[in-house]
């Protein structure tokens, strides 16, 4: 599996539009080559550098959705705002809201996992299921999985 955006290359910086500091609108990505079988696609995205890259204790999740069909191949920009694919759901992240929330460090450059999932099944209208309690749902129904990390630091 393969998961690129055309915002921001692996590794590299995402762009001030889709963080606090900016519109705080979700990035576009893009996923390629998912496995035979993938009936639906998961997303998680977090931060394992809370709240100091330097001192992490904490991971912060920014994006939690499900039920991602996997035609198309793409989640455009500001997906969470209302354009997410039919069918489709998004969890609580850890600011307590559904959908995304962008990078918003508090002190240093911070990674962002960008982490997508190939499932043999779909699970439902599950309601604003948190990461925990979506890892917990799909772990017996992963068949594949790609992530794209970003970069980001305030200004």
């Amino acid at each position: 599996m393969q998961l690129t955006s055309p915002a921001f290359a692996a590794g590299g910086e995402i762009p001030t539009r889709f963080t606090c500091q900016g519109e705080d609108v979700s990035p576009p990505l893009s996923w390629s080559k998912l496995p035979m079988g993938t009936r639906s696609l998961a997303l998680i995205v977090d931060d394992p550098d809370a709240p100091d890259p330097a001192a992490p204790k904490t991971t912060w999740v920014h994006w939690v959705a499900y039920d991602i069909e996997p035609v198309g191949g793409q989640l455009a920009e500001g997906a969470s705002r209302g354009r997410m694919p039919k069918n489709s759901h998004q969890g609580t992240n850890d600011w307590m809201r559904q959908g995304y929330g962008g990078p918003c460090p508090p002190i240093g450059r911070h990674r962002y996992f960008h982490k997508l999932y190939a499932l043999d099944t779909t699970l439902g209208n599950m309601g604003a299921l948190t990461k925990p309690q979506l890892e917990e749902a799909m772990k017996e129904h992963i068949i594949g999985s790609a992530q794209l990390i970003g970069t980001y630091q305030k200004r």
